[in-house]
C-alpha cells in the first residue's frame, strides 16, 4: 500500500519544519503535515513545469479556472452552489482569516472562538487587536459538544466576530446540521461576521457528513467568509494556495480592498498543484481516508488496552488526534514529557489554549508501522511514572 511506504531515513533527509524541528532521536508526531508522497497527478503536474522550466507569472485565467474548479466541485462534494466570480485565491487560509478581522472588524472588536483551538485563531486574533471571547468545547461522551449557553453570555456589543473551525482542529468534530444552525441564529440576532475555517472538509471519516456551514441559508450565507485549500487532504502545504468563498458581494468588496499586491501574489506551483489535486485526485483521495481512519483506530485500540488513563474521544475528521493525559499525574507539559522520556514529539496542549492544559495532540498523517513506534515508545516513557 503506498501510505505504508514510508522510510524514516528518507524522511529525515527532507527541509521541511515537520523533520528538521528534532534531533534525529525524536520522532516528530506534531505539525499538521502528513508523511506520505503526494498523489501522481500533482507530483505529474509539478514534473512538467520543472521539465519546461515554467516558473514565471501565472496568468490570470490560471486563477480563474481554479475558482471555477472549485465551485464545481464544491457543488458536487457538498452539494453547496458557489458562484465562482465569489472566490478570492489567497497563499494560505490564516492570511485570509487575518485580512478579514482587519476589514470586517474595527481594533476592539471581539471574536468568539471554540478552545481548545489551531494556535493560529488565537495568534490573528490578537495580532490584529481583536480580542477573544472564549466558548470552550464541552467534553461529553459521546464527544466535544458546543456550550451555547456560554455562547450566549460571552457575546457583547463589542463582539464582532464568529471564528468556526469545522471539521474542527484539534479535537476532529464534524458539527452537526443544528449545531451549526444555531450558531447562524446566533450570528443574525447578533450581527455577527462568520469566519469560517473548513480545510480539512475532505477528510471526514465513515459516518461523518461535512456541511459547509455557508450553504446553510442564504441569509447566514450572506455574513460568512469561508476559508478552504487542497493542502491538507493532499498534503501539499508549502505550496501556498488556498481559497475565501464570500457569500456576499459586499463581504468581497470589502475584502478586495486589500490590494492583491499586499496580499502577495499567487504561486504558479501552487496553482498547478491545486488543480491537479481537485482534477485528478479523488481516487488516492478516497484511499487516504480510510487508511487514516486505519490510524485512527489504531491508537484508540492502543490507547484503551495500553494507556488507558488517557482520556480521548475518537476524532471524526482531520488526521489529528486531541489527548488528555491529566489522569496520569504528570508533574510537566505531556509536549515536555513525551519529548524528554519518549523522544517523540507532540504538539502542546497549552498552544490550543487554556484548555489545552494537560493535553497534547498526536499527528495520525504516517505509516502504521511509524504509528505503533510512535505509540510504543510514549506507553514505555510511561512506565517510568
Amino acid at each position: 500500500m503506498q501510505f505504508d511506504e514510508l522510510d524514516v531515513a528518507s524522511l529525515r533527509r527532507r527541509h521541511g519544519k515537520k523533520w528538521r524541528t528534532y534531533p534525529p532521536d525524536v520522532l516528530p508526531a506534531w505539525v499538521a503535515d502528513m508523511d506520505f508522497p503526494i498523489a501522481a497527478p500533482i507530483r505529474r503536474a509539478i514534473e512538467e513545469m520543472v521539465a519546461l522550466d515554467d516558473y514565471g507569472y501565472p496568468h490570470a485565467r490560471a486563477g480563474a479556472e481554479v475558482a471555477e474548479l472549485l465551485a464545481a466541485r464544491l457543488g458536487e462534494r457538498f452539494g453547496w452552489k458557489v458562484e465562482p466570480q465569489r472566490i478570492e485565491l489567497v497563499n494560505d487560509v490564516i492570511q485570509a482569516m487575518y485580512i478579514a478581522l482587519e476589514v470586517f472588524g474595527e481594533p476592539g472588536q471581539r471574536a468568539l472562538i471554540q478552545t481548545p483551538i489551531y494556535p493560529p485563531f488565537l495568534d490573528a486574533t490578537a495580532d490584529t487587536g481583536r480580542p477573544a471571547a472564549f466558548c470552550p468545547l464541552v467534553r461529553r461522551a459521546s464527544g466535544y459538544e458546543m456550550d451555547f449557553d456560554a455562547m450566549g453570555l460571552a457575546v457583547t456589543a463589542e463582539t464582532r466576530f464568529f471564528l468556526l473551525c469545522n471539521p474542527h482542529n484539534p479535537t476532529g468534530r464534524v458539527f452537526a446540521r443544528r449545531e451549526l444552525e444555531r450558531i447562524g441564529e446566533l450570528a443574525l440576532r447578533h450581527d455577527l461576521i462568520v469566519i469560517a475555517d473548513e480545510i480539512h472538509a475532505d477528510l471526514v471519516y465513515d459516518g461523518g457528513v461535512h456541511l459547509p456551514f455557508a450553504s446553510l441559508d442564504p441569509e447566514v450565507g450572506a455574513r460568512t467568509v469561508t476559508l478552504t485549500s487542497a493542502t491538507k487532504a493532499f498534503n501539499i502545504a508549502g505550496l501556498r494556495c488556498a481559497a475565501a468563498i464570500f457569500g456576499s458581494e459586499s463581504l468581497q468588496d470589502r475584502f478586495r480592498r486589500v490590494h492583491p499586491h499586499v496580499r502577495g501574489g499567487l504561486s504558479r506551483t501552487g496553482l498547478a498543484a491545486t488543480r491537479a489535486a481537485w482534477e485528478s485526485c479523488s481516487e488516492w483521495l478516497e484511499a487516504l481516508v480510510r487508511y487514516l481512519q486505519g490510524n485512527r483506530d489504531l491508537v484508540a485500540a492502543f490507547l484503551s488496552e495500553r494507556m488507558p488513563k488517557v482520556e480521548h474521544r475518537l476524532p471524526q475528521a482531520t488526521y489529528l488526534y486531541w489527548l488528555d493525559f491529566r489522569a496520569l499525574g504528570l508533574r510537566e507539559e505531556p509536549y515536555d514529557f513525551f519529548l524528554r522520556q519518549a523522544r517523540v514529539a507532540l504538539s502542546p496542549g497549552p498552544d490550543f489554549g487554556a484548555e489545552g492544559a494537560g493535553h497534547a495532540r498526536l499527528n495520525l498523517g504516517t505509516s502504521r508501522e511509524m504509528i505503533a513506534d510512535i505509540l510504543e515508545r510514549m506507553a514505555v516513557g510511561c512506565r517510568a511514572l
